[in-house]
């Protein structure tokens, strides 16, 4: 039977985390929020500014700093790749020397997007009320740190560790579209992964620990419908040629209803499972008004339905389109009458979690470049496609140290539930090592604005979180030795 916690001195573990957040972890966390490190898919020259490496070498000089015992902490970069960071810490005297802990997040950023607040920047940390304000803050610069700050809690607690992996990667803003080749690259010295902690996720509220049970998956792609070979004065062509917006508005009532928003690509639907209807409908009874975020609606706006279980299901497993960008229409203030010889749309479509984006993919391009009204031109570009996650059920001495996280460190149980967005990194792994266990946690909130303006940390959330995880840390060692 596995030893529950018995060695390690909780009151010594929380102490060691609360100082190490206060006196290292924020001021070399407010030095990353400074260094605008966005991710490649948004930023063509990434390499040419070096924002991305300055990230990964700002993380490393912390890292290294620390000087824990045998660790060892390593840039990587493939040819043409986004860097990351690899900390490698060595397992103490009394865990099992086999399986790693492979502790994810990653370093790249979403662009600064809109205006911030008065006194509020992306790239300009701000401490105000027990939050870090700044782009990457929550999503997930924080990340790093937490998992270095567990692990050195764990030691001078008295705890026990396995071998643990730290990477932070720098582009899973883009899809992380280099995982694959660094998985293969490092596959021999990550060796048998045992357990993965994830921290790049979060929940509806600060008073628990939220555990993500599924992760949707994406396609987005970039559709031009061309008429013109350029624009004319629409007293001259209108009623002659058919405008590119027409045509785009046909193309997208193939792939999306527009009464309803239901997905019509048959490759993008898959059944709910039914223990994922039931999850739905306790978060919904347990927790009105927190498992489903309270969004920022326009007066008079509704939303969907009125049913939480089926909006929580409508997020977490239905297909969904969003239009994420534009080009080919002038600001209305400078929009003169002219018949525009192409409009081009961004389509981000949510995957359910066990849908295969690449067939969901080859199917929407099928749709929108067949058969194409009036034999308009039409292209489909800059793909993005990444596969869902569908965690799988905890193993005995996991869900017993998530019982004890909740007694111990929240006051509260642990609370499973489905994300609407994605980590590709998740899917990977999960092919890679299905006998691992998966924790996909993190300090986000619901109101954290990633990937908006004011994006914002929870310190003392955040400080609970790694607190979780180190616990995590010392139960996994634990069951290792003792069975």
């Amino acid at each position: 039977m596995m030893r529950q916690y018995d060695c390690m001195n909780h009151e010594r573990l929380r102490e060691s985390i609360s100082d190490s957040w206060t006196k290292d972890v924020l001021p070399s966390l407010s030095g990353l929020v400074e260094i605008p490190a966005v991710s490649p898919a948004y930023d063509a020259q990434w390499e040419e500014h070096g924002h991305l490496r300055a990230a990964v070498e700002h993380v490393r000089a912390w890292v290294t700093a620390r000087d824990l015992p045998g660790a060892r902490c390593e840039v990587v970069q493939l040819d043409g790749r986004a860097p990351l960071l690899l900390v490698d810490v060595p397992a103490t005297s009394g865990a099992a020397s086999d399986g790693t802990v492979l502790l994810y997040g990653h370093l790249d950023k979403q662009p600064p997007l809109g205006d911030w607040s008065e006194g509020l920047g992306p790239w300009q940390p701000v401490i105000r009320d027990g939050r870090l304000y700044g782009r990457g803050s929550a999503d997930d610069g924080y990340s790093g740190y937490a998992a270095l700050t567990a692990l050195e809690a764990v030691r001078a607690s008295g705890g026990e560790h396995a071998r643990a992996v730290i990477l932070l990667e720098t582009g899973e803003e883009s899809g992380s579209p280099d995982l694959p080749a660094y998985l293969d690259h490092l596959g021999d010295r990550l060796g048998e992964v045992a357990l993965v902690v994830c921290l790049d996720g979060g929940g509806g509220d600060y008073e628990r620990l939220w555990l993500t049970s599924s992760l949707r998956g994406g396609v987005q792609a970039t559709v031009t419908v061309r008429v013109l070979e350029h624009g004319v004065h629409s007293g001259l062509g209108s009623g002659i040629v058919p405008s590119s917006f027409r045509i785009m508005r046909q193309l997208l009532d193939r792939v999306e209803d527009p009464e309803t928003g239901e997905v019509k690509v048959p490759e993008m639907v898959v059944p709910i499972p039914e223990e994922r209807r039931a999850e739905a409908a306790e978060l919904a009874a347990r927790h009105p008004g927190v498992a489903v975020p309270p969004l920022p609606l326009a007066p008079g706006m509704r939303r969907v339905v009125d049913d939480e279980a089926e909006l929580i299901l409508n997020n977490t497993w239905r297909p969904t389109l969003s239009i994420t960008g534009a080009a080919g229409l002038p600001d209305p203030a400078v929009a003169g009458a002219v018949l525009r010889a192409s409009t081009s749309l961004r389509l981000s479509f949510r995957l359910p979690p066990t849908v295969d984006a690449e067939v969901a993919r080859a199917a929407l391009e099928k749709i929108l470049t067949s058969d194409v009204p009036y034999g308009a031109q039409v292209e489909v570009t800059d793909f993005m496609a990444l596969n869902g996650f569908y965690a799988p059920a905890p193993s005995p001495w996991l869900a017993s140290a998530l019982e004890q996280i909740g007694d111990r460190v929240f006051g509260k149980p642990c609370q499973s539930m489905g994300i609407g967005g994605g980590i590709p990194f998740m899917e990977l792994l999960g092919r890679r090592y299905p006998d691992a266990q998966f924790v996909v946690t993190g300090a986000l909130g619901s109101d954290s604005n990633a990937h908006v303006p004011d994006e914002w940390l929870n310190i003392p959330f955040a400080v609970q979180v790694t607190e979780a995880v180190a616990h995590l840390l010392d139960a996994h060692a634990r069951s290792a030795s003792h069975g």
